[in-house]
């Protein structure tokens, strides 16, 4: 089988004590605490609204938060128990997200569940809708609601889906424990959404560092219409939408476009996990596998369920190994830093990885030395250096002109440039502002 990649990304060194390793070859095993937070605000799009109240007793996989229109989902029970909170909790951005806190009663009692059995014969016209009422989201990460990237515009054309199987972020295992341990799930939901939608060919991409993901999937996929597997050469960022298409379509996403722009639509392995999930068994998305990972006594992939808090999650995994100096959602490229273990996990978050103070602390930039590698390792083919030197004189026009809002904050530029330029968090910066002022042009007409 031909390996497939895209142009330039670079390849992040994984140490011992902080890559891959330590999770890959482990088990996952479930882990459920004795309260969960769970927050309205875990997609992009409108947060749900909470239609239970303080002393109520819910029902695991019962609805706690209505959708607020199309680009929105519901919100689902996790647990079974009784609602101690529903109020507002400092989160990840600026301003608080509201949440429904439950006390588990360790019943596990399920709501009324609706099945729509085998997904080869289930009615397609059942499927999105399906979708939409399960409350799943992308859980790769952008947590982008399926229902939608699924309902095709009058028009749109779509001859292949992807699954994104790359997991080119480091730290992370999780999606590579999903496909050794039920790859199966994984095909299911990927043939309930080709059959959603009309498309014919579905290819279930993964990096080549995950050899024994590619021989399950194979499995997994045999004498299944259209489902195909392909092997990546191992490169951050690999599984980026873009760079993902790229590699194996051939295909480019154009500017300020979506994948579907060309014909393709990409999905999440645990996505298409919990596409089956409801179908099959008519289960809404309650619970991940997350990978936690780096200064914990007993790194794992744990099963969490919605909610689950991430002291209790490191707690799980022995708790700490040294002084932590920084606990981040995601891998060591991508991942939002959290200001407290106080913070509940959500429907993408795929890990937990703490650093210690050590490798925690921030370099300080230095000057320049024009090398150009920040250049050669952009995916998109940007130029870093002069959209850097834009972003630090607040000359966002001139940011804009550098297509800055087609930088993926991948961090790529930041990992190859030698003298440590905070490079990722100017674009940030740019991107923010340029939102803002776009924000206040559409509200002055």
């Amino acid at each position: 089988m031909m390996k497939k990649t895209f142009k330039r990304g670079v390849h992040p060194l994984h140490s011992q004590h902080g890559g891959k390793a330590p999770t890959r070859n482990l088990e996952t095993r479930e882990y459920v605490s004795d309260t969960v937070i769970i927050s309205m605000a875990m997609n992009i799009g409108a947060p749900a609204t909470p239609c239970v109240k303080k002393g109520d007793q819910v029902l695991m996989g019962q609805v706690i938060g209505n959708a607020n229109g199309f680009v929105s989902v519901p919100v689902h029970a996790s647990v079974s128990g009784e609602v101690i909170a529903v109020d507002k909790i400092p989160y990840l951005g600026n301003e608080p997200v509201m949440a429904v806190t439950i006390k588990n009663d360790f019943a596990d009692t399920w709501c009324e569940l609706k099945p729509l059995g085998n997904v080869e014969q289930v009615d397609p016209s059942l499927i999105i809708p399906a979708i939409r009422d399960a409350g799943i989201t992308g859980m790769g990460g952008a947590s982008f609601p399926t229902h939608v990237k699924l309902t095709f515009k009058e028009g749109a054309k779509c001859d292949t889906i992807l699954v994104n199987g790359a997991e080119c972020e480091t730290h992370l295992t999780a999606d590579h424990r999903l496909m050794l341990e039920n790859g199966r799930r994984i095909v299911d939901g990927l043939r309930a959404a080709m059959r959603a939608t009309g498309v014919e060919k579905g290819i279930i991409a993964i990096e080549d560092n995950k050899p024994d993901a590619i021989q399950a999937m194979k499995k997994a996929a045999e004498g299944r219409q259209g489902v195909y597997i392909q092997a990546l050469r191992t490169k951050y960022p690999q599984g980026g939408e873009k760079q993902l298409i790229e590699a194996v379509t051939g295909r480019q996403v154009p500017a300020g476009k979506l994948p579907l722009d060309c014909g393709v639509v990409v999905l999440n392995t645990g996505t298409c996990a919990a596409i089956a999930d409801a179908i099959i068994d008519g289960k809404p998305l309650i619970s991940r596998i997350t990978t936690v990972t780096g200064c914990v006594r007993t790194p794992s992939n744990l099963k969490l369920r919605i909610g689950t808090i991430v002291e209790d999650a490191i707690g799980a995994c022995g708790g700490f190994s040294q002084e932590p100096g920084k606990i981040f959602f995601g891998g060591a490229m991508t991942g939002i830093c959290i200001p407290n273990i106080y913070v509940p996990m959500a429907k993408s978050t795929n890990g937990i990885v703490v650093l210690n103070e050590k490798e925690g602390k921030s370099k300080e930039e230095s000057p320049c030395i024009r090398c150009g590698r920040c250049v050669a390792a952009c995916p998109i083919g940007l130029n870093p250096y002069l959209i850097k030197v834009a972003a630090d004189k607040s000359d966002f026009e001139a940011a804009d002109k550098l297509h800055v809002n087609d930088c993926m904050l991948c961090g790529s530029c930041a990992y190859a440039c030698p003298s440590r330029r905070w490079l990722t968090p100017s674009f940030k910066f740019a991107k923010d502002k340029l939102a803002a002022q776009a924000k206040a042009k559409g509200g002055a007409k």
